[in-house]
């Protein structure tokens, strides 16, 4: 390893550690093991960082929330663990109206955030955001599917598919290459946790 990488490792240490701890929130959200909510309250905290660093206010404000969806998830399947501890909720399915309905909330907040990052950042001396519209899409999309996620909802995997893809892109044009492999992994591991989800809600 070059004096170079490690200078380049060295100044982006954070968004390396969030990265590192992002992925061990995916593995332990397949798994559907109740440790991803402590190691997604790390990584949202040095994600929040990040994307401050990086004028993605949305994405800031979305680890913010994620940050509280985690401590809500916590405690959420504590509370439902049976007597032998094990994870009592069960997996469950999205209806016809609740698609709708989650569509036109992720539609709605789409147009509220990118109003929002549009019209504020500067009014309050910072860097307007560099991608509104997509920032203020995924930071939506991101908060249902977090919140599908904290109910236990096959579907959440496929809102991730599709966020994280577009993720990848939108992290290139900033240079945030760790978070790049990062979504990269996301993508395909939301595939591979869908697959296993919904073998899991066919055994129940």
């Amino acid at each position: 390893m070059t004096m170079t990488m490690i200078q380049w490792i060295i100044k982006n240490y954070v968004e390396l550690i969030g990265a590192v701890t992002g992925l061990i929130y995916l593995y332990y959200s397949v798994k559907q093991n109740i440790w991803l909510w402590p190691v997604g309250i790390v990584t949202s905290t040095f994600y929040i960082i990040v994307f401050f660093d990086s004028q993605l206010y949305a994405d800031m404000s979305l680890n913010i929330y994620y940050l509280l969806i985690s401590i809500y998830g916590w405690y959420h399947w504590l509370i439902r663990r049976d007597n032998a501890h094990h994870d009592s909720i069960k997996i469950s399915t999205l209806s016809l109206k609740d698609w709708i309905a989650y569509l036109v909330s992720v539609s709605f907040l789409s147009i509220i955030f990118a109003w929002i990052l549009i019209h504020i950042p500067q009014k309050i001396g910072f860097k307007p955001s560099s991608v509104p519209y997509w920032d203020a899409f995924l930071t939506a999309g991101s908060i249902i599917a977090t919140w599908m996620l904290a109910r236990k909802v096959l579907e959440q995997w496929l809102w991730w598919i599709v966020i994280d893809a577009i993720s990848v892109g939108i992290f290139f044009y900033k240079g945030l290459y760790f978070t790049v492999v990062l979504f990269v992994i996301n993508t395909i591991v939301a595939i591979i946790g869908y697959l296993k989800w919904k073998k899991d809600l066919q055994l129940q």
